[in-house]
């Protein structure tokens, strides 16, 4: 069996799965119709939402297992800088990043690290408040996006800019439908990756905006 990735690795693959997962843009967005569909009307629509909770299921393939690794749970993100993400089965587990600081509960154990103590991690999560606030600027800043498709369906890939970063993810995938995440792959430098599918929870009818 092979080794499983260190604390660094499995950190920031945590982070990567909540990416576009957390992003559920308000139902009716619409894009000018003149306008071609890329980066910049994507960012547009990702920012319309503040907060948003979703169920997800997912797969890893992970090289020197021979089985598919499955789970499922919870997501949620609340502006500006609280994610989360609460895995209940095959065992009940968190990731939670808010601020700066990430923490990690198994059970009755407890992990906290500090972002600024893994420059890598920081520079994701970074990018991915970007992301989840429609700051295109920041996610350029440590990605390289490519966005293909129209606002029916499209796709966002981000490959890593920085050599230390790219050395622990090889890019991400998001797959969307208008306003809505549906897909969220990670490939991982060491061949590993990850497929999760997304469904967005809708929001009360009390609290979404009016006209929604």
């Amino acid at each position: 069996m092979k080794t499983r990735p260190d604390r660094r690795t499995a950190i920031t693959a945590g982070v990567l799965a909540c990416v576009g997962a957390l992003a559920r843009a308000a139902a009716g967005t619409a894009t000018s119709p003149a306008a071609p569909f890329g980066f910049e009307q994507l960012m547009v629509t990702l920012a319309q939402r503040r907060s948003g909770e979703a169920r997800f299921a997912e797969e890893r393939f992970v090289s020197g297992l021979d089985q598919t690794l499955h789970s499922s749970g919870t997501l949620s993100f609340t502006a500006p800088d609280r994610l989360a993400r609460h895995t209940l089965t095959p065992r009940p587990e968190s990731f939670v990043v808010e601020g700066d600081q990430v923490t990690l509960q198994r059970g009755e154990r407890v992990r906290r690290v500090a972002l600024d103590s893994v420059p890598e991690l920081a520079a994701m999560v970074a990018a991915m408040r970007g992301t989840l606030s429609g700051d295109g600027s920041v996610l350029q800043r440590y990605f390289k996006p490519t966005v293909q498709g129209a606002a029916a369906r499209w796709t966002l890939t981000l490959v890593p800019v920085d050599t230390r970063l790219l050395g622990v993810v090889r890019l991400l995938r998001i797959d969307g439908f208008r306003a809505d995440v549906r897909v969220v792959e990670v490939q991982l430098a060491d061949g590993d990756r990850s497929v999760m599918t997304i469904d967005p929870v809708a929001a009360p009818a009390a609290s979404r905006p009016a006209g929604s």
